[in-house]
């Protein structure tokens, strides 16, 4: 059966303002037809390089410019990422997410650094998902090449409100390198976050653009205010709006692993349990999302167990990406350096 694409924002305002009662239902419906209920995939996220990012993104503690209690580090060695990756896999984690403070990747010694992570993890038999920031399409294939699995690139918002939190580059700088990854065999890890100040309709035009994409993940963080950030008096968003969210990602982009994210901390177990039955079947595990607290792995195992959850097996939706090592490699860099845009509104100012 073919997926709908064609989404229009009012659309998705009916379904996500349906009763919750049959909102869930529907979304329990449509997620039993795509996925097993009981089975929910775990990541564990690991910032190989934290801090010192040159964009403004207001929700984020790494931007240089704002003043907030993280401390920066290099990047880490090989060695160190591979002690994690299998710490991680002992744990239950099926997929390690290795994600850098970069506003794009930039050829040269790092970026063949992150080529031989990817390859090492890849070979420990745990799907390796990575988020540096931008890149190119000739870096996607290098880093298909070394055995990636999937790419986050999150939209962030809708492409009107993001000019609201980001000056540093063009909505269309996102699509252009989720359609960079879309060329290889990389799976497109994509979503955004919620309760940054922005509308309904906001939230719900993302879900279009997304629907459009169709990303294999799509992770729904709730923004966690960070003290030094531009959004650092948000209001968290409820349970509520975080489970319509789920339902509505699950009815609207159904193949996909949709993550529940940034946020947990403040959720319930029942609250969870919510968002699980409606359609959420993916977390991320460890005490830390690159930054801001998270669960601890051993309670979310715990939660599993009391709810009858399963942790779904690396390679069960997508097959395992061979690993081209270095020195077979018939791809070389290219230098690439990405010209720095800014937002429609911004160049018009």
């Amino acid at each position: 059966m073919e997926v709908k694409t064609n989404w229009k924002v009012e659309d998705l305002l009916t379904i996500y303002n349906k009763p919750i009662m049959e909102l869930v239902y529907e979304a329990a419906t449509v997620h039993r037809k795509y996925h097993d209920p009981n089975t929910v995939q775990i990541s564990t996220l690991l910032s190989i390089k934290t801090g010192g990012c040159p964009e403004d993104c207001a929700y984020c503690p790494q931007a240089a410019r704002y003043h907030t209690k993280i401390e920066g580090n290099d990047l880490m060695s090989v060695s160190q990422v591979k002690a994690q990756a299998l710490r991680a896999k002992a744990a239950g984690s099926s997929r390690v997410c290795m994600g850098a403070a970069w506003r794009n990747v930039k050829d040269g010694p790092e970026f063949e650094e992150v080529l031989e992570m990817v390859r090492t993890v890849n070979k420990l038999d745990m799907e390796v998902c990575c988020t540096l920031g931008m890149i190119t399409e000739n870096q996607a294939k290098r880093l298909a090449e070394a055995g990636l699995y999937a790419y986050n690139h999150n939209l962030d918002s809708s492409e009107e409100y993001y000019e609201e939190i980001i000056s540093t580059r063009a909505y269309q700088d996102r699509i252009d390198t989720i359609k960079n990854v879309q060329k290889t065999n990389i799976t497109v890890c994509s979503g955004g976050i919620i309760g940054m100040g922005e509308k309904l309709e906001d939230r719900m035009q993302m879900l279009v653009t997304l629907s459009k994409l169709q990303p294999a993940s799509v992770p729904i963080n709730a923004l966690v205010p960070v003290e030094g950030t531009p959004l650092e008096e948000q209001e968290p968003v409820s349970i509520w709006e975080m489970l319509r969210m789920v339902a509505t990602a699950r009815i609207v982009i159904p193949k996909a692993q949709v993550r529940l994210s940034a946020g947990r901390m403040s959720m319930s177990r029942e609250g969870q349990a919510l968002c699980f039955l409606a359609g959420a079947n993916s977390i991320f595990a460890g005490d830390k999302l690159l930054t801001t607290p998270n669960p601890n792995i051993s309670e979310d195992m715990e939660m599993f167990k009391l709810l009858g959850l399963r942790p779904q097996q690396a390679f069960e939706k997508h097959p395992q990406p061979e690993t081209v090592e270095a020195e077979d490699s018939k791809l070389v860099s290219l230098g690439e350096k990405p010209r720095w845009s800014r937002p429609k509104s911004m160049r018009n100012s």
